[in-house]
């Protein structure tokens, strides 16, 4: 752990790094193609910094979605200053965007449940499809404290619509310790969080949230709490825990 601020490391926070560290390096030897999918908010740079320091041989990619705030976009080259490495950015098919637009307008997301999902459709899960073409797992920086939806989250998943892996080293941390574990290693860190978005999406899809709010509140505020995902994280099933918490990889 050099170069982190020891007084800002609890035992407890330091045994979760430690977990993360032999966890991501794991991963990484029993799946020699995977790849780690960032929206570029503070859970995905705690674990980009996780990969980059430590050099761990996982790919990086984001979804360029061509509707999100300039300082998200910003954030590839404060990884590129940073680390000195580019995030693989993959963009929506523009002839669907067109498509969408002309059918139903550039914010139709508004209108339904449906074209909002249809949005996040063209704009996120067909392009996560082609990040997530030919690799044999994925990682994400989920946690478990993030909303309802997430509330079941397991560490080590199976993500049967694609038939690969699933991983979400973040499920248990809280995010106290996100936030601690960033300052301690000085991780770049998107300006959005500083003005009240704790999640972040695309710019006309995400607000500020209010006190006492869930940290995904702010995302698609006008729907039902329940409907709140974007469709990337979905007919996923947990690896069974029997096994699972005989190796980090599994836990």
């Amino acid at each position: 752990m050099s170069g982190a601020t020891a007084s800002a490391l609890t035992p407890e926070l330091s045994a979760k790094i430690e977990r993360l560290d032999a966890l991501l390096a794991q991963i990484a030897e029993r799946h020699p193609n995977v790849k780690f999918a960032s929206s570029l908010a503070a859970e995905d740079m705690l674990v980009t910094h996780a990969i980059l320091s430590k050099g761990v041989a996982i790919g990086i990619f984001s979804l360029n979605t061509g509707r999100l705030h300039a300082e998200t976009v910003g954030m590839i080259d404060r990884v590129r200053e940073r680390y000195g490495y580019e995030i693989e950015q993959f963009r929506p098919q523009q002839d669907a965007v067109d498509q969408y637009v002309a059918e139903h307008g550039l914010n139709a997301f508004y209108d339904s449940v449906e074209l909002r999902k249809r949005c996040c459709e063209i704009r996120k899960v067909e392009p996560l499809n082609r990040a997530l073409a030919g690799v044999e797992a994925w990682v994400t920086g989920q946690r478990r404290e993030q909303s309802v939806t997430r509330a079941e989250l397991h560490e080590e998943e199976h993500d049967a619509a694609r038939g690969i892996a699933k991983y979400n080293p973040l499920a248990d941390w809280t995010e106290s310790d996100v936030w601690a574990y960033l300052k301690a290693f000085d991780v770049p860190v998107n300006p959005l969080h500083a003005r009240g978005y704790p999640s972040i999406g695309c710019e006309p899809c995400t607000r500020a949230i209010r006190p006492g709010e869930d940290s995904r509140a702010g995302r698609w505020w006008w729907e039902s709490r329940d409907t709140k995902e974007c469709g990337l994280h979905i007919t996923i099933t947990p690896v069974p825990s029997a096994g699972a918490e005989s190796t980090p990889a599994s836990a």
